[in-house]
C-alpha cells in the first residue's frame, strides 16, 4: 500500500494494452505503484472509471492526477490532441487536456506532432513524450541531440535546447512481432534473436541492398527453405533486415547521426540488437535504462504547471 501521509501527485501511464499509475511525491520519489495488464484497447469507458476510482480509493491524499498515452488517443477516454513541435515542457504543460474519469479530475498529456524539414512527412507521437521530458529533465539524455527509443515502434527524436524539434518511427518492432507469430515467416524461426552472424547478414542486406523490405523479408524465407541459413537463426536475420533499413531511414533523414554516439532507451534486449548494429556500421550507443524516465516527465510538467 501507498504511503498515506502528505499528498503527492498520480501520473498514470496508460496504452493500449497495460495500465501503470504511481503515486509520485513532493521529492519526486515514487511512493507506491499499480501496474495492472488493462489497457485501453481492452475497456469500455465504465471500466475505464472504475479503474481510475479503485485507484482513487488507494491514495485518497493525492492532489493531483495526471495520465499519458493511449488514453488520449481517439481510443481511449477522451482525444487530448497533439501540440505541433518544436515542443517543450512548457508548451506541453500548457496544453494539458482536463477532464473527469468518473470522480477524479486528469490531466492528460497532449501527444506531438512534428512535419520533418528534411521530407516534409507529418509524424506522430503519443505516450513518449512524456518520457522524453523525464529524460531530459534528469539529465539522462543531452538536451540538443538525437535521441533512440527502440521499441514496437521506434522512435528517433532531434532535441534542441530540451525541445521535440522533429522525430522519426519505424513500425520495425511489429512487423517482427506480427510476422513471426503469425504470418508465413513464423515458419522460419526458432528461438531469440541474437546479435551474431546472421543478424550482421540481414543488417547489411536491410542497409545496403537498396530493396525494398517485401523483397528482402519474403528472401528471408527462401534462404531458410534452401538451407543458406539454419532455422534457428531465422529470427536473427529478419530483426537485423528491418533494424538495418531503420538505420538506413535514419542516415537519410540526419546524414551522419550515426557517426556519433547517441542515446539508446528501452528495453534492454532490444536495445542491445541496435547498438550492435550501429556499432557495425561505425557508430556507439549508450544505453540508458528508462525505468523512472515516465515518473520523472510527470513531475516535471506538475512543476510546470504549478509555477505557470
Amino acid at each position: 500500500m501507498g504511503d498515506k501521509d502528505g499528498g503527492g501527485i498520480v501520473g498514470v501511464n496508460w496504452g493500449s494494452s497495460n495500465f501503470r499509475a504511481f503515486l509520485i511525491g513532493d521529492d519526486g520519489q515514487v511512493r507506491d505503484t499499480v501496474e495492472q495488464p488493462r489497457g485501453i484497447a481492452g475497456l469500455d469507458r465504465a471500466q475505464m472509471q472504475a479503474l481510475i476510482a479503485e485507484v482513487a480509493a488507494r491514495w485518497p491524499q493525492a492532489t493531483r492526477w495526471y495520465a499519458s498515452g493511449m488514453i488520449g488517443s481517439n481510443i481511449g477516454w477522451s482525444d487530448a490532441g497533439y501540440v505541433d513541435c518544436p515542443t517543450g515542457l512548457a508548451q506541453l504543460a500548457a496544453h494539458l487536456h482536463e477532464v473527469r474519469i468518473g470522480e477524479v479530475p486528469v490531466a492528460i498529456v497532449p501527444g506531438l506532432a512534428c512535419r520533418r524539414a528534411v521530407d516534409d512527412a507529418p509524424d506522430i507521437m503519443r505516450g513518449e513524450e512524456t518520457e522524453l521530458l523525464g529524460l531530459i529533465a534528469s539529465g539522462h539524455v543531452p538536451a540538443t541531440g538525437l535521441v533512440a527509443l527502440p521499441g514496437t515502434h521506434s522512435k528517433w527524436v532531434r532535441l534542441r535546447d530540451g525541445a521535440v524539434v522533429d522525430f522519426m518511427t519505424a513500425m520495425s518492432g511489429e512487423i517482427f512481432d506480427r510476422l513471426t507469430a503469425a504470418g508465413l515467416l513464423a515458419s522460419v524461426v526458432d528461438g531469440p534473436a541474437e546479435a551474431g552472424d546472421a543478424f550482421h547478414a540481414g543488417l547489411k542486406a536491410g542497409h545496403d541492398s537498396g530493396l525494398g523490405l517485401g523483397t528482402l523479408l519474403f528472401g528471408a524465407r527462401a534462404r531458410v527453405i534452401r538451407q543458406d541459413l539454419p532455422k534457428r537463426d531465422g529470427a536473427s536475420y529478419l530483426r537485423g533486415l528491418l533494424i538495418g533499413a531503420e538505420l538506413a531511414d535514419v542516415a537519410r533523414l540526419w546524414p551522419g547521426a550515426l557517426a556519433g554516439t547517441l542515446p539508446l532507451v528501452g528495453a534492454a534486449p532490444v536495445c542491445a540488437l541496435y547498438a550492435a548494429g550501429m556499432a557495425a556500421l561505425g557508430g556507439h550507443a549508450q544505453q540508458i535504462l528508462s525505468h523512472d524516465a515516465v515518473t520523472r516527465g510527470f513531475a516535471a510538467l506538475h512543476a510546470e504547471a504549478v509555477a505557470a
